[in-house]
């Protein structure tokens, strides 16, 4: 049986879909797996088992038709059995018809842009469903079902997890040395946000980074594009602390996450990258809800109104809620931006004091 994943985008959900890629290679009838990603997330995809196929589309380069028809022209004659479309888009939906059929896809209720379903067939999620990695993992089972109409049981949530051993990814080894950082010698606190509404005030990061050196801990500013790049030397230079002084590639991103103490920041690739690999996380919600996206296990080991501590294989993830009255909203631009602004630096670095 061959099987199409279309998962084009972004970095954090491409990471929240291994627990359903990992469903779909346990299975003993699924002899060959694909995957369709978007150019600029090609990168994410090293991460993924060795054994999974991966092609790329470039729908946002200068020639996105004839890209999609190349990528088309190239899995159709492969003769996929079924696809599994976990963008739910229009975009998404059409690329995967035109490679194979049948294509399922999301619960008409989670779709955005509900067009898509004239090319697919969609599942029902059940009413417990609700972190995206339960959604894609009941997606991923549809090939194997007999209804699509119903889901009697809530599917289990399981933390994504990356084995770099049985990936195409291989850890830069010496990256720690050029960068003249010692193991377990720094934080890394990723001030991007992807949303404007995810961002935290600059005097919050400000903050969390003195205190850090005030704890001979290194507060290590990491950036994925330009203006990220600006912003994380303004607050490294600001702060005493430090800024990536390039452009990580995935192999040295794995490498400086392993071996930091922790990795500080909102609901982004990185973070969602970090917990995969089993290392500390602190993230922050307000305008996107932790329940929907956030690390978890199945059972929280202790919360309270403000934060959330969850552990899994040992390694703690915490999660800081704002908890607006108006939210979660999953806004990415606000008029009456409150969110970030209730986030106090002192909930974050007491918890890095604890590490």
């Amino acid at each position: 049986m061959k099987l199409l994943i279309v998962k084009l985008s972004a970095f954090g959900d491409i990471i929240h879909a291994l627990p359903a890629l990992h469903d779909i290679l346990e299975r003993p009838e699924v002899d060959e797996v694909h995957w369709l990603v978007d150019q600029r997330y090609g990168f994410v995809t090293e991460v993924l088992p060795a054994r999974v196929i991966v092609h790329q589309v470039a729908l946002k380069g200068e020639r996105p038709i004839r890209s999609a028809w190349h990528a088309i022209r190239k899995l159709r004659p492969i003769g996929f059995d079924a696809v599994i479309d976990l963008q739910g888009l229009i975009k998404s939906a059409a690329l995967a018809r035109a490679c194979g059929s049948p294509v399922y896809a999301f619960d008409p209720q989670f779709l955005r842009e509900k067009v898509s379903m004239v090319f697919t067939k969609n599942i029902t999620f059940h009413a417990q469903d609700k972190h995206v990695v339960q959604q894609y993992r009941r997606i991923a089972s549809a090939p194997f079902i007999a209804s699509l109409n119903s889901a009697a049981d809530v599917i289990p949530y399981s933390p994504p997890q990356i084995n770099i051993e049985n990936s195409s990814c291989r850890p830069d080894k010496n990256l720690l040395k050029q960068l003249k950082l010692g193991s377990n010698s720094y934080v890394i606190l990723h001030a991007a946000g992807g949303w404007q509404t995810k961002q935290l005030p600059e005097q919050t990061w400000m903050s969390v980074a003195r205190s850090l050196i005030d704890n001979n801990i290194t507060p290590l500013f990491s950036w994925g594009n330009q203006a990220e790049e600006t912003q994380a030397k303004r607050l490294a230079a600001q702060s005493n602390g430090y800024a990536l002084p390039e452009r990580l590639n995935m192999s040295a991103l794995v490498a400086l996450i392993h071996s930091a103490r922790a990795v500080v920041g909102a609901d982004t690739g990185l973070l969602h990258l970090a917990a995969a690999l089993n290392r500390p996380t602190i993230t922050f919600w307000g305008p996107s809800a932790s329940w929907n996206s956030a690390p978890l296990t199945v059972e929280p080991i202790e919360s309270n109104t403000i934060e959330t501590t969850i552990s899994t294989k040992g390694v703690k993830h915490w999660h800081i809620e704002s908890s607006p009255t108006c939210g979660p909203c999953f806004k990415r631009t606000c008029k009456q931006f409150i969110c970030m602004d209730a986030i106090k630096p002192e909930s974050i670095t007491r918890i890095l004091h604890e590490l």
